[in-house]
């Protein structure tokens, strides 16, 4: 983009920093940052904040989320010119004045969040995969840069990761995303179980019955889909060493974590609360993922 203002005035309803941090707390990145060293912490977390903003931006925002978004992309600009308005935005432009990364995830990552304006439902598993390229794998091309892991190989790995990481969470997550309207099952697959799209909105108030056990089949499916396409990505923890190995490690055993979550749940994603591993289980996986054990 050319032409960027100077100084333009964040959008009314933008959520502010205090909003967008306190999600980490919830996610992967505990145990993650405590591993790493201040320096690569304070990295991470500048990459974190602004994928977190443009998220709270696509799902939270009162108004116009497609003009926001393309206020975010403009804000990415001046951040990238040292001159960045938003707080979110200032750990990440201090640390590209040390330690410079490629724009382009970035505005993947606002790309994402458009897509999430204008597509509900996806009909096949390569356009869901499609869409992570978008909402996913962005991250973990970003955290490789900064571990300096940014190979081609690696990036490929990782990118089967974060992938696998973001659909995790999608199985976890059918009731919310049906309450908001979306559904991240694919269509084809949903009709392997004779199901179709418009099936899975009345679960939520009957939460028995045939059409919930089918359900349940596809999401095991999906879990186990997506268990592949996680392992096979395993290689990438041996690229690092040290503390990064056990950064990267502890992201990898959250996704572990999250597909035995549902299973011992035994699929049952339609319940009030969506089944989530403890930190005790991610520790379990964790020690489990650097001791090379493989399901």
């Amino acid at each position: 983009m050319t032409g960027v203002a100077l100084v333009e005035a964040i959008p009314e309803a933008a959520p502010d920093a205090r909003a967008v941090m306190g999600r980490a707390s919830g996610e992967n990145f505990p145990v993650a940052l405590r591993i790493l060293s201040r320096q690569d912490r304070r990295r991470l977390l500048a990459v974190y904040g602004f994928a977190r903003l443009a998220d709270e931006i696509g799902d939270s925002l009162q108004g116009d989320r497609l003009s926001a978004l393309d206020w975010l992309e403009r804000e990415l600009e001046r951040a990238y010119a040292g001159r960045c308005q938003h707080p979110v935005l200032t750990p990440l432009q201090s640390m590209l004045g040390e330690h410079p990364l490629p724009r382009q995830p970035f505005v993947r990552l606002i790309e994402a969040n458009r897509t999430d304006q204008r597509v509900r439902r996806y009909e096949t598993w390569s356009q869901l995969l499609a869409y992570c390229e978008l909402s996913a794998n962005p991250v973990g091309e970003l955290v490789l840069h900064i571990f300096d892991l940014a190979t081609p190989a690696n990036i490929e790995l990782s990118n089967r990761i974060c992938s696998a990481l973001q659909l995790a969470e999608h199985w976890q997550d059918v009731r919310e995303d049906l309450l908001a309207g979306r559904i991240y099952v694919p269509a084809e697959d949903l009709a392997r179980f004779s199901l179709g799209p418009d099936d899975l909105a009345p679960m939520l108030d009957s939460p028995s019955g045939a059409a919930c056990a089918r359900l349940r089949e596809a999401i095991a499916f999906e879990v186990e889909r997506t268990r592949e396409l996680l392992e096979s990505g395993a290689a990438l923890i041996d690229a690092a060493h040290g503390r990064r190995k056990l950064a990267l490690g502890a992201f990898f055993a959250g996704g572990r974590a999250a597909l035995d979550a549902t299973r011992r749940a035994e699929y049952e994603v339609l319940g009030q609360a969506p089944p989530k591993a403890g930190r005790a289980r991610r520790l379990i996986k964790l020690v489990g993922v650097l001791a090379g054990s493989r399901p």
